[in-house]
């Protein structure tokens, strides 16, 4: 008998050990590709001299994580019935989100160049009419979390099993839009509805506490009959273990509390205001590439 626990034991390890080794291969499969990420959004930005660095990199692993670990979605048939759904309600975020849909095939990588460019398919936000995989034109903040609940419910009312993600800005928690959007999941028990917060509490021109205080943001949340997780929203790992716990929850729509930076990866941008919305000149686009790429 204790040969052959001995034994179980040993096959347990050998098991925990490949199951280790394949979670940090994941890991750092998935931490080079916000690095790609990242390095793609900045260089459009700076090649239009236009666009929104910091809400793009802070944004970026969790997008990585979905796109590349997450999302059941074709890029070969982008109006696939099953798919996933995604919706940007920050959408001024656009250029990550343009690089991760670019990196998996829905348009060839030589349109990133052409943002914000008339006539181009990659506008200042997110157009569901002109690019291929954006599931939900956004923009006007706010809004996104009530289309995501009109997919929700859809996905019920078909009998599908897609899950609807939705990736909050943390100055869309002052628009009342919001919070009715929210109540409505939570009223239709819509377990197959998950929001992420990019919570980097900056706006663009100001701290969330100097504009409108979001804080006790959990317990709002909480409140409204939502299951909650705050997490580091640049912990690669945190952000794929959250997302499947909210995959388990049953009877209420999920939300996680992703706590990340604002221009994270490059330090002239992290936790800058002025980087909401501005392109970086020649120098410190050289610089910024540099940082990313040694981190």
């Amino acid at each position: 008998m204790t040969a052959n626990n001995n034994m179980d034991h040993d096959i347990a390890d050998v098991l925990g050990n490949q199951n280790k080794t394949k979670r940090s291969y994941l890991v750092n499969d998935l931490k080079e590709i916000a690095k790609l990420l990242r390095t793609d959004a900045l260089t459009m930005i700076h090649t239009a001299k236009s666009g929104h660095p910091g809400g793009s990199l802070s944004a970026a692993d969790i997008i990585a994580v979905l796109y590349f670990h997450f999302l059941n979605i074709d890029p070969k048939n982008p109006k696939w019935t099953d798919r996933d759904r995604f919706i940007m309600s920050k959408g001024h975020a656009c250029p990550i989100w343009y690089a991760a849909l670019a990196e998996k095939g829905y348009f060839d990588k030589s349109n990133l160049s052409t943002l914000r460019k008339i006539d181009s398919i990659l506008q200042g936000h997110p157009d569901m009419n002109k690019t291929p995989g954006i599931d939900m034109t956004t923009g006007s903040l706010g809004n996104g979390l009530g289309a995501g609940v009109g997919m929700a419910l859809a996905a019920r009312v078909l009998k599908k099993s897609y899950y609807t993600y939705i990736l909050l800005g943390c100055g869309e928690l002052n628009e009342g839009v919001l919070w009715e959007a929210a109540m409505s999941a939570s009223k239709f028990k819509l377990d197959n509805l998950i929001a992420i917060l990019d919570y980097n509490k900056l706006q663009l021109d100001g701290t969330n506490d100097e504009i409108m205080p979001t804080e006790p943001v959990a317990d709002k949340w909480l409140s409204f009959n939502w299951h909650v997780q705050r997490i580091n929203g640049h912990d690669i790992g945190k952000i794929i273990d959250s997302i499947n716990i909210a995959k388990d929850v049953k009877g209420v729509p999920s939300i996680i509390i992703a706590d990340t930076i604002k221009g994270k990866g490059v330090s002239f941008m992290e936790n800058v205001c002025d980087w909401h919305g501005k392109a970086p000149d020649d120098s410190q686009y050289v610089e910024a590439i540099r940082q990313i790429q040694k981190n």
